[in-house]
């Protein structure tokens, strides 16, 4: 049962990070060709991808997950598939909330996933959107906080590996590179 809520764990934080929309309109879940992305204001919103070696170690190595693909809406609500080694597949969804931290770029995150496992998770953590060439990408990294762990989750003032006061290190960090629309 801990590794299957370690799992859950894991996944909303993939699922937090995922997505991210580039564009915006009066409709959350519609683009707006018109609106261009700003990673200060709009946080997460966006769809957003993670695989082979983007994906963190823990949920790689423990979970198998092979690849996410994330959709933070602007409506504050959250899809994320997961793709595992084995050629199976899971659809976690929830709400969100973010809010931009007073430590450099870094946002805080809760996500509260109620689809697509066996129980209701909240996670909580950061993240973190670099402009890296044409586009962005996200560090991520969240733990489960209900049903409680024993692990803490990450800080703004502790930075990225701060999970559990440091004890999984680069484990639980997660590299999202943001979806562009075409």
């Amino acid at each position: 049962m801990k590794k299957f809520v370690l799992f859950l764990a894991a996944a909303m934080l993939l699922c937090g990070m995922a997505t991210m929309n580039s564009c915006k309109s009066d409709d959350p879940n519609k683009d707006d060709e018109t609106t261009v992305y700003d990673p200060a204001k709009d946080g997460i919103v966006g769809e957003w991808l993670s695989e082979g070696d983007n994906v963190a170690t823990l949920l790689s190595m423990y979970f198998q997950v092979e690849k996410l693909e994330a959709n933070f809406k602007a409506d504050k609500t959250y899809i994320v598939n997961q793709y595992n080694k084995d050629g199976t597949s899971n659809v976690l969804t929830g709400t969100y909330q973010q809010a931009k931290s007073t430590t450099g770029n870094i946002w805080t995150i809760v996500v509260n996933q109620s689809g697509g496992g066996a129980t209701t998770v909240t996670s909580e953590g950061i993240f973190e959107v670099t402009k890296e060439g044409d586009g962005y990408t996200m560090k991520y990294e969240i733990v489960q906080t209900s049903p409680a762990l024993s692990t803490a989750p990450p800080t703004p003032e502790g930075g990225f590996g701060s999970s559990g006061g440091g004890s999984l290190g680069t484990d639980n960090i997660q590299k999202f590179v943001r979806v562009e629309k075409k």
